[in-house]
């Protein structure tokens, strides 16, 4: 039997269907709604900073996951490590991350269409090339895009060769 805190991080995962309802409703309320996406391969402190900062903006964060057939066609055949309902549940159960979506475009051009947000954010990483393919549609629907501080010696790519050195 699950508790009422698992519960709660696994009502967060929805269809964007039902997201796109949902941002009907806080648009009603004159909310601002952030959204960003990612692979969230392995969970670790720079991806909570960055949500944390990413939920700080708005009054609710709703972020994108690729699906493990997007992160396959992104990453390589060895990605991801953790798969997407895992890597969904890990995302729902901070505090800071309102509705997660799983998607299976190689970008969040779909999510941002239909949800709309007020601010769209990006990783510090993606600041050397601040036109990413959502970035247009974000400013043509009168939203934001931001580039946030990339946490420094925290990202997937390094722990994943930290672990390879560790355990040769």
């Amino acid at each position: 039997m699950q508790d009422d805190s698992a519960s709660a991080g696994l009502s967060k995962i929805k269809p964007l269907s039902d997201l796109a309802l949902i941002r009907g409703q806080l648009r009603g309320q004159g909310k601002a709604v952030v959204v960003t996406n990612g692979h969230f391969d392995l969970l670790h402190v720079g991806h909570l900073r960055y949500l944390q900062r990413a939920r700080a903006l708005g009054d609710c964060l709703i972020v994108g996951v690729n699906s493990d057939a997007s992160t396959r066609r992104l990453k390589g055949d060895r990605r991801p490590l953790v798969p997407q309902e895992e890597r969904a549940e890990l995302l729902a159960g901070l505090a800071c991350v309102d509705y997660v979506v799983i998607f299976d475009e190689l970008t969040a051009e779909h999510v941002v269409e239909v949800l709309e947000p007020d601010i769209y954010v990006k990783g510090g990483d993606y600041a050397a090339s601040p036109h990413w393919p959502e970035s247009d549609l974000v400013q043509r629907q009168g939203g934001r895009v931001l580039a946030l501080p990339y946490v420094s010696g925290h990202s997937t790519s390094q722990l994943i060769q930290r672990i390879v050195d560790r355990y040769r």
